[in-house]
């Protein structure tokens, strides 16, 4: 009898141990996957803040190319549209086009300024042309950090065994900030 007794307690120590060990790797997967989730967001929100950033520096150079440059608003208007387009995106691939678009733009107004040298030698434009540079390289950085995050939380989503906790609590695959497709035209530039 007390062979029997004995050996349905350890079946059962042997049981919970394992039950205990299933629920924290559970645990701790769970816990993986919350953080490289917060960590997608974190990385997305930096995005944002460096896109704001440049969209707050894009009216002062509009300004300064404006006092210098007057017939040039198709160019002025091109940025103000497109910076106006990237405020109001929302998601990383509406962003992504609008951000696009905009890099698109500054790029065709500095070529604009090629032609007025005392705007190029302005301090007020150096300045601005080069927080702008310094923005455009933080952005690339934001971008760069945030697409990592997405690719190590998406393997983490596939990967069994944490594909069944990802799928029984709901997490789902981010979103990469991809450049939108005109990106890999060669832009055309005329010096008419």
């Amino acid at each position: 009898m007390k062979k029997r007794l004995s050996g349905g307690i350890i079946a059962l120590i042997v049981v919970l141990a394992i039950v205990i060990i299933a629920v924290v790797a559970c645990v701790s997967i769970y816990n993986g996957l919350a953080s490289a989730e917060v960590s997608v967001d974190e990385k997305y929100h930096e995005i944002e803040t460096q896109l704001q950033r440049r969209m707050d520096l894009v009216p002062n150079l509009v300004n300064t190319v404006k006092g210098f440059a007057e017939h040039e608003t198709e160019v002025l208007q091109n940025v103000t549209d497109a910076r106006t387009k990237l405020a109001g995106a929302q998601t990383p691939a509406e962003q992504a086009e609008a951000d696009s678009e905009l890099s698109s733009a500054l790029s065709r107004l500095l070529v604009v300024v090629e032609n007025y040298p005392e705007l190029k030698s302005n301090e007020n434009f150096i300045a601005l042309q080069d927080e702008l540079a310094g923005t455009e390289n933080r952005i690339s950085r934001a971008r760069s950090e945030y697409n990592e995050a997405v690719a190590e939380f998406n393997s983490k989503i596939v990967k069994f065994p944490s594909n069944l906790i990802a799928g029984m609590f709901g997490f789902e695959k981010a979103e990469y900030f991809e450049a939108d497709s005109a990106a890999n035209k060669v832009p055309e530039v005329s010096f008419d």
